[in-house]
């Protein structure tokens, strides 16, 4: 499966509730083999007292359809950023939309139980990686680059 963004890729900056820093969000489609395929939301925190680590959302439906024939959505989510004992930063199954309301949109919000025994666990993680290798906001603040 060839994987690629879709050609809306949005950006935007808002304040953190915790410390007043900076958050960084990026969304996009992501197309496997030239179809809509996922969503993805990545906040990219800078937290003033805590370790700065990124936020990822993705969601795997129904796309090109109205909201409401969302009803197969499923979301995952994971944290990415500094681990007690490793050099490199690692992703961590977190419970998904944590940010964002409930609806249509995200469906069936996947905690971390749960996203372990789905079946498309293996399809986030690909994606997820995707989105860390090439969004140049996630990439650049999670590895500098």
């Amino acid at each position: 499966m060839s994987l690629t963004f879709g050609p809306d890729r949005q950006t935007r900056e808002f304040q953190c509730d915790c410390c007043n820093a900076p958050i960084e969000r990026a969304w996009n489609f992501v197309y496997a083999d030239g179809t809509p395929y996922t969503v993805y939301f990545a906040n990219c925190y800078h937290h003033r007292d805590r370790d700065h680590d990124a936020w990822i959302d993705v969601i795997f439906g129904t796309w090109g359809v109205g909201a409401d024939q969302w009803d197969d959505h499923v979301s995952f989510a994971c944290r990415v950023g500094p681990v007690v004992g490793q050099d490199e930063p690692a992703s961590t199954l977190v419970t998904a939309g944590l940010a964002h309301p409930d609806g249509p949109l995200f469906g069936r919000k996947l905690d971390r139980q749960a996203a372990l025994q789905h079946p498309r666990l293996p399809e986030f993680w690909q994606v997820s990686d995707f989105i860390l290798e090439h969004d140049p906001l996630v990439r650049g603040h999670v590895y500098g680059n």
